[in-house]
Order: C-alpha cells, then structure tokens, then sequence
C-alpha cells in the first residue's frame, strides 16, 4: 500500500507542468499563456519560453516585454519532439548562451534533459538523445555558472516529495557529475505547506558575494503557490530561506504565483518573470507577468531580495 501511495503521491507533484493546448494564432490578443516561463535578452531582443505545447518547446519575441509575437518558425517551437529525447510533457525550458552555442535546459517525460542549438530560436537538439540523470525522475533544471567558470546544475529530485539538489556539470554543459549531487532545499516553513510537499522550480544568482536561490512552494493549483528565497555563502551550501518568506503570493489580484526566473532587461534593471492562474476560479490556461527585483541592505546577514511591482501583463502582439 506505501508504495501504491507514494506514486499516486509522486504524480500530483508532476501536475504543475501540464499542458494546456496548441499553439495559440500568431494574430491572436490577450495574455500570453505560458507556464513555467523563462526570458532571455540577447543582441536587442527578448526570448520568452514555457510550458505549453504539446509537442515542443515555443518561443516568443518582444521589444518591450509586453507585447510577443510567436516566432516566425515551424509551429512557432524553438524545440521539437522529433529532435529529442521523450515523446510528452515537454516543460520549464530556460535557453543559455554560452560562447557561440545556446543551451535549453528543459523536462520531458518527468526526466531533466538539455538541447543545444545556434540559434535563440531553434532549432534545439540533444547530442545524444537521453536524460540527464537516469534511474529516477527529476524535473525542473536551471543552470548556474560561478565567477569561476565552473557550471552547475539545480533541479528537483522526488524524495520527501519534491525538494531541490544541485549537481556539477562536465565542460559540455551537457552532463552531471553524478558523484556531486548535493540537496539544498526541502520543505521546512509554515507556508509551504498547504498541500503538497513542494519545493520547485529554482532560480541561482550571485550578489556581493552572496548565492540567491529563488523557488516555489506548495503545489501550483493552490491559490497558495508562491515564490521564497534562500542564500549560501558557499555554492554548495547550506542554503539557509528568508525567514519572512514567500516573497510573493496573492499579489495584484494574481493568484497561483510561482515557478520563476530572473533577468536582466535592456535597462540593465533586475527583473523577474513568473505564471499565475488564469483567475480565482481556473487554473489553466497560466499566464505570463514580469515584475522586479532589488536588493534591502540588513543590519545582519545578506541583503534582502525583494519582488516589486509594477507587474508587466505579457500580451500577444496584435
């Protein structure tokens, strides 16, 4: 019976990633409907990417982060299933551009995996069609590389529900050091938990010395679903949270806040990007909001990280 329930248990944890659907019309107006998204700034433009496709990874474009246009590629994926390891729920990319090649971290099939491609736009494919880490789902990994150069890589692994490790990375970017793996984050405050054990979607970056690891907590169909800092003095810990988190949850009429990543926009202002539900009463389809990010000096300890408004509502360019 204890192992029947912890797969149902394991299943409720993947929901947050699910679909919703086909690719909306390039003409079509409203909120962007990403989940999980990600934004990256390179030569002058924004990319945007997220859960939603069926079949792939899309990418948008903007100038100005509120309104996005479905790129003018096949089906509007920078990432296709016929490319790539997996054949289903294809979420939570984040795209990198390291020297001249650009590297999508993404999930499919409840596995970590990476793609490479030369273009922000596709199209992306695995050297070597297979997870990144075998014999176990994970799910969720974001790629950090230190001062140093030395690259790693944060992801959820499923025990004691979801909670977060970090691993090396080999020179390719493309392969763990499995003998690395170290935890970082699991449950452990008030607010996380609602319901279920959750700790997602991280986020790393370095300030004044200091590691900032954003996350999400309690599972993404609870109005509940928000976003919490830890920091580290060492990379590789201990990761010690904000004592007042979350940072953000139930703000400017938004509920189901979470699954986030930062930034840096044309102003060279640190902003975040995160999915909300649909309204009070839906969940799907998630959309897309943009806010900021500054740093409180303390009379002790870290500087604290702070989410701000005003929130950009992504748009569909008309």
């Amino acid at each position: 019976m204890k192992s029947k329930m912890w797969f149902l248990f394991v299943g409720i944890f993947c929901m947050p990633c699910l679909v919703w659907g086909s690719i909306p019309d390039h003409n079509a107006s409203g909120p962007v409907l990403l989940g999980d998204p990600f934004i990256m700034l390179f030569e002058g433009k924004y990319y945007a990417y997220g859960t939603f496709a069926e079949n792939g990874i899309q990418v948008l474009v903007s100038e100005d982060l509120k309104e996005w246009e479905i790129a003018d590629v096949k089906d509007g994926l920078a990432l296709r299933k016929e490319d790539v390891w997996g054949d289903r729920w294809f979420w939570a990319p984040e795209v990198y551009a390291v020297g001249e090649r650009f590297y999508m971290y993404y999930t499919a099939e409840e596995q970590i995996c990476v793609a490479v491609a030369d273009s922000p736009l596709g199209p992306f494919r695995q050297e070597g069609e297979q997870p990144m880490l075998t014999g176990e789902k994970s799910i969720d990994n974001t790629l950090f590389i230190d001062e140093d150069g030395k690259a790693y890589l944060f992801f959820d692994r499923f025990n004691d529900g979801l909670n977060i490790w970090g691993a090396e990375l080999n020179e390719d970017l493309q392969s763990l050091r499995k003998e690395t793996m170290y935890p970082c984050i699991h449950v452990s405050q008030e607010w996380e938990q609602v319901w279920p054990r959750v700790n997602e979607g991280a986020f790393v970056i370095r300030h004044k010395g200091t590691y900032y690891m954003t996350y999400s907590a309690n599972s993404y169909e609870s109005p509940y679903y928000g976003i919490g800092f830890a920091t580290a003095e060492n990379i590789k810990g201990p990761w010690v949270k904000y004592a007042d988190n979350p940072l953000l949850q139930q703000t400017a009429g938004m509920v189901g806040i979470g699954h986030s990543a930062l930034f840096t926009d044309k102003e060279g202002k640190l902003r975040i990007v995160f999915h909300a539900h649909w309204s009070a009463e839906e969940i799907h389809p998630r959309t897309m909001h943009i806010g900021y990010v500054r740093f409180v000096s303390q009379k002790e300890g870290p500087d604290k990280m702070v989410i701000e408004g005003p929130f950009t509502d992504a748009i569909y360019k008309r």
